[in-house]
């Protein structure tokens, strides 16, 4: 089964996407990659040991649009970046591709407490699910923390490369997301476009640039 996996954080940018594919049980490239927008809003939360800084959410209960760049993968290679995202080897770490389904049934499903244990189904495209994966929490029940410069970086990079939009409306949508607010401008982030997307830390599960 395929499925639009829809990256609003790092995984926008493909190199960085194609460090966790190559951990997955699967390694493959993905079919396509295309501009989506889901509805709802993304903010930034808790500690990325990663980036140093805020970690990127998805409320799709907040009113507003998301910019995403979405991924046309197998049900299994989403799963297993789900499981690195949480710090988990896929080689080894407990399947729950049956359950994945249920995010299609209903909606959401969450698969445990951690902060990307979550599955929302935001439509589809063509027919074929848009999935994401998020916290339990919502926008109102956790602490904003501003995210690291070389993270916003990356996610403005990555939606730049779908084409879709303008520079200056993706560094409007960057500095607008709570979190970023107050601490980034549309300009800061148009500054941070212009220098590239920089280099790649170490995935969560440890694979090296």
């Amino acid at each position: 089964m395929y499925v639009w996996y829809a990256a609003y954080g790092a995984n926008t940018d493909a190199t960085r996407l194609g460090q966790y594919l190559r951990r997955c049980r699967e390694p493959a490239a993905p079919l396509a990659s295309r501009a989506v927008e889901l509805s709802g809003v993304v903010y930034f939360a808790t500690e990325s040991p990663v980036w140093g800084g805020g970690r990127g959410f998805y409320d799709p209960e907040e009113p507003g649009t998301v910019y995403a760049r979405g991924h046309l993968i197998t049900l299994g290679q989403f799963a297993d970046i789900a499981a690195q995202e949480m710090y988990r080897d896929p080689a080894t770490a407990p399947h729950r591709d049956s359950r994945l389904t249920e995010a299609v049934t209903h909606g959401r499903v969450r698969l445990g407490p951690g902060w990307y244990e979550t599955v929302v189904c935001a439509g589809d495209v063509d027919g074929v699910p848009l999935l994401t994966f998020t916290a339990p929490w919502t926008l109102g029940e956790v602490e904003l923390r501003e995210p690291a410069e070389a993270y916003v970086r990356l996610i403005a990079n990555g939606l730049r490369a779908s084409g879709a939009w303008a520079a200056e409306d993706i560094a409007a949508y960057l500095a607008g997301c709570p979190g970023a607010v107050g601490r980034y401008t549309a300009d800061d982030v148009l500054g941070l476009l212009a220098e590239g997307p920089g280099r790649l830390p170490p995935t969560p599960s440890g694979e090296p640039n």
